[in-house]
């Protein structure tokens, strides 16, 4: 999260083992969910009998402990009849499950949200499940987390495990019911405690968001049941030895506990494959013996690997991936199984002379480029609305997600590893997890307990997240850095575990005891502030490593604005600066959007109606976050305090929001989206704010050469004023830039709005980056010493009111639309048909469905375009077909001096 002024803001082991953590899961989507069945009954799960099998409960029934006179017995036996009980998915926070069954009106909405009551959940709420298993020979396990905050765990009538040492959200926990299980159906329930994430190692939301009324109280991944023999298979992992910079060989070194539940001593046949390689040991154990079993190269040639297929972010490489299986046979009979998936890769992270964290993967430099990753509010998973956003995260040429608390359950990882997105998972701020050493927080103070959690919830982590390469670091502190002995309970978990990549003690400028500095800056800022601002190398300017910083206030289309509030509300939007926004944040500094709004009435005029308050702020938030991104990647190579990396506060939004976020609840894109996806290019011209140099910046990993670059100014009207071109311009890779020109300081005639038209083409003359801005000859002037915690005020504006005198111009659209396989693609070609000089200033394209909606999600090739007369672009949008619900598509064309019309695209 961030500061607050000055502002930012026990465990046990009785019946209970920590182990390898389960799959991290996040609650089922209202539309995902079973149907609801008389009486509260969900169909039990089917459990295999086949040794090594882990098969997750399927559901729930939830019901208030206010609303239940059973003793605990009575809930947790076969039979029980709970009437009146509401289902839930296998991972479900209560309200999740609420929401599911209608109880509650579409909280995205309006206030609805607000009206939700929040003494429901200031009690225990029950879950309760039931299972059927053929046989009892084998012996069974309850293996879970993601408990909010705490439960009491009971098994056909018995309780397994107290509130006590089932608590805190990240903490594993196998549980040994082998004598209670028979034939037939078994019941377990537990009885979870509501959430206070000031006072529980948990999950809060802080500023982010409305939090939801239930603080996410429930069960939030999957409650696996285990079957086995006599010996288990636990913490399998790999540890990857890559030779760098050379990357021709790796070393695989394969480790597992054999652990024998048995009360006999057994010998263990443990066998494994991996990248075509196969090996075996016999493994003694005495009764109740645990061991640790490594195969390494020096014992299994195989191991060394020659050209080994290594794992890259995306736009540097590809993402392979290994698999490696494992098993354990005793007396002839498998006991327990094995698999893990894992990735070749070097991650390496020292601080470079600037004390900045400078990024390395297999041996390569890397800018960081990322936002702030936010699950759904509810905590409720669903693949394919995850997988959507880990695609526009690559489209938007992001190569990281920064997940501050939240983390998102296995398949997250799995996915954000075939994507390659690189994450920088670690705990959140300002609540109990810096209750210690955060004073400006809410959290309360540590007990000798909450130290045991905290470190059995690191070692979870650890042991879940290691073999994942799309892990670039953990985070172990966000705001504030632990204290020694907060940190000591942490690396000796991560050291248990092998934990392969860099530790960083917080996402702020901190230091820990054993670490030392973090290498990372929280200097915001997180509200306005003009394009200008990126280019100090100062506060939140591109230079060092900038762990969340944004200019605030994110404006969705007026597609989703008339989704998520009345039209009381939405008059209230652009009509009244200093109104609270619901939608923004709970928090008093975030409440409004007077500073975003006073800025953009000063820099493009006051605004005459909401579609000209929304079409004004997506001017305004191309430029900004475009100015973001392309500061940090200018600065990147540069010898004097380089720019290491930038993490956009934020990527998305949990929930329908006015901030923080490049991509919508709905997946819909608006003048932010775009203005990263041009700033993020792989071959990029781009304009500096600070000195007025035109920039080339290489993102590719070869050389481009014989490139020509040509910049040219234009009045608004499209008069030109100024033309220069460049050519036989070269430029390494690897982020590398050059500066082919610089504009200059006066151009006679220009007016005080102007506009800059970038073109870079190759030695072919095919156009290779084409980039538009609206500049003013007035500077934005910042008031740097009146800089808070969230924001540099600014003195002075500039003057863009020059843009309203734009004539209106057409833009002639033709498209059409071809399928296959569930995917269509529509083509779209726009063309300046204009008789003057005019240019169509960010025209918008859309491809929308029968009602007239748009169809989301798609990837564009470009958005947000800039034509002058007779210049004409195509563009290629692709979807799922499915989402067009059966309708023709059409496409509908808008912009900044162009009239909105919709052209057929079938």
């Amino acid at each position: 999260m961030f500061p607050r002024p000055p502002h930012r803001r026990r465990y046990t082991t009785t019946a209970l083992v920590v182990g390898l953590l389960s799959t991290l899961t996040a609650g089922a989507w209202a539309g995902n969910r079973q149907p609801a069945a008389p009486h509260g009954h969900v169909e039990a799960t089917r459990v295999p009998s086949e040794a090594g099998s882990a098969t997750p409960l399927a559901g729930f029934a939830v019901q208030s402990t206010a609303k239940v006179s059973d003793s605990p017995e009575a809930v947790s036996s076969p039979g029980y009849r709970a009437a009146g009980w509401h289902p839930a998915g296998p991972r479900s926070t209560v309200l999740a499950a609420l929401l599911a069954d209608g109880v509650y009106a579409d909280p995205f909405h309006s206030t609805n949200l607000q009206k939700i009551p929040r003494a429901d959940f200031q009690v225990p709420w029950w879950y309760r499940s039931d299972f059927t298993v053929e046989g009892t020979g084998r012996r069974t396990s309850l293996d879970f987390s993601g408990v909010v905050s705490a439960a009491d765990v009971y098994v056909n009538g018995h309780r397994v495990a107290a509130a006590a040492d089932v608590t805190g959200a990240y903490t594993h926990h196998e549980l040994d019911i082998t004598s209670l299980v028979r034939s037939g159906t078994n019941t377990v329930a537990l009885r979870v405690r509501p959430n206070d994430p000031d006072q529980d190692l948990t999950m809060g939301w802080l500023d982010w968001l409305q939090p939801p009324p239930d603080r996410n109280m429930g069960l939030v991944r999957d409650v696996l049941v285990r079957r086995g023999g006599p010996v288990a298979l636990r913490d399998t992992h790999v540890v990857t030895d890559l030779a760098v910079p050379s990357l021709a060989t790796a070393d695989l070194t394969v480790k597992t506990l054999a652990r024998n539940d048995s009360g006999a001593p057994v010998t263990a046949e443990i066998s494994g494959s991996v990248g075509g390689t196969h090996f075996t040991r016999s493994v003694p154990l005495a009764a109740h013996e645990t061991k640790t079993v490594t195969f390494s190269p020096a014992d299994v040639p195989g191991l060394h690997l020659t050209s080994p297929r290594v794992w890259w972010p995306a736009g540097m490489g590809g993402q392979p991936l290994y698999d490696l299986d494992l098993t354990a046979e005793v007396a002839g009979g498998t006991s327990d199984t094995a698999h893990r998936t894992f990735g070749i890769r070097d991650v390496r992270a020292p601080l470079n002379s600037a004390g900045a964290r400078q990024y390395r993967i297999n041996g390569r430099g890397l800018l960081v480029k990322g936002g702030g990753w936010s699950p759904d509010e509810f905590l409720r998973w669903d693949r394919t609305y995850v997988e959507d956003r880990l695609k526009y995260a690559v489209d938007l040429g992001l190569n990281t997600l920064r997940l501050e608390g939240h983390l998102e359950p296995d398949e997250f990882f799995d996915l954000a590893d075939r994507y390659g997105v690189l994450t920088l998972p670690g705990w959140e701020c300002c609540d109990k997890w810096e209750g210690q050493v955060n004073p400006s927080g809410s959290g309360k103070k540590w007990t000798d307990a909450d130290h045991l959690v905290a470190k059995a919830s690191m070692a979870a982590e650890a042991a879940r997240l290691r073999d994942h390469p799309s892990v670039l670091s953990f985070l172990i502190g966000s705001d504030s850095a632990p204290d020694a002995a907060i940190e000591k309970g942490y690396l000796d978990a991560l050291e248990a575990a092998d934990w392969p990549v860099p530790v960083v003690p917080a996402a702020s400028d901190a230091s820990s005891p054993r670490l030392g500095a973090s290498g990372m800056k929280m200097t915001g800022p997180y509200d306005w502030v003009p394009p200008g601002y990126w280019y100090a190398k100062r506060e939140g300017g591109a230079t060092g490593f900038n762990s969340e910083t944004s200019a605030g206030p994110s404006i969705p289309t007026l597609d989703t604005l008339r989704r998520m509030m009345t039209p009381a509300e939405l008059d209230t939007l652009w009509k009244d600066p200093g109104a609270r926004q619901y939608h923004r944040s709970p928090s008093t500094t975030f409440g409004t959007l007077k500073i975003y709004d006073d800025a953009l009435a000063h820099r493009y005029g006051p605004p005459t109606s909401l579609t000209d308050y929304v079409r004004k702020a997506q001017l305004a938030q191309y430029e900004n976050v475009r100015a973001q991104f392309e500061a940090y990647g200018r600065n990147a190579a540069d010898t004097d305090r380089p720019a290491t990396g930038v993490i956009h506060w934020m990527f998305n939004s949990g929930w329908t929001s006015l901030h923080w976020q490049l991509v919508d609840r709905y997946l819909d894109q608006n003048g932010a989206y775009f203005g990263a996806k041009k700033a993020n290019e792989p071959l990029h011209v781009q304009y500096s704010y600070d000195d007025r140099s035109v920039v080339v910046v290489n993102n590719l990993r070869t050389p481009a050469q014989g490139l020509t670059a040509r910049a040219t100014l234009f009045d608004p009207d499209g008069t030109q004023r100024y033309d220069r071109t460049v050519a036989g311009v070269s430029v390494e890779g690897d982020g590398a830039h050059t500066k082919p020109l610089t504009l200059p300081s006066s151009v006679s005639g220009l007016k005080p709005t102007y506009l800059l038209r970038l073109v870079l083409t190759d030695a072919a003359g095919r156009e290779v980056s084409r980039n538009v801005y609206w500049l003013s000859g007035k500077a934005d002037t910042l008031d740097w010493n009146g800089t808070t915690w969230y924001y540099t005020p600014t003195t002075g504006s500039a003057d863009l009111t020059g843009l309203a005198s734009m004539a209106r111009v057409p833009v002639a659209a033709t498209a059409s639309t071809e399928s296959s396989g569930g995917t269509s693609t529509t083509t779209v070609t726009l063309r300046n048909t204009g008789a003057g000089t005019t240019p169509s200033l960010l025209t918008d394209v859309r491809v929308v469905g029968g009602q007239g909606g748009p169809v989301l999600p798609v990837r564009w090739s470009d958005n947000d375009v800039s034509l002058w007369p007779g210049e004409s672009v195509t563009l290629t949008a692709t979807y799922r077909t499915a989402d067009l619900r059966g309708s023709a598509p059409g496409v509908r064309v808008s912009g900044w001096n162009t009239a909105e019309r919709t052209v057929p695209a079938a």
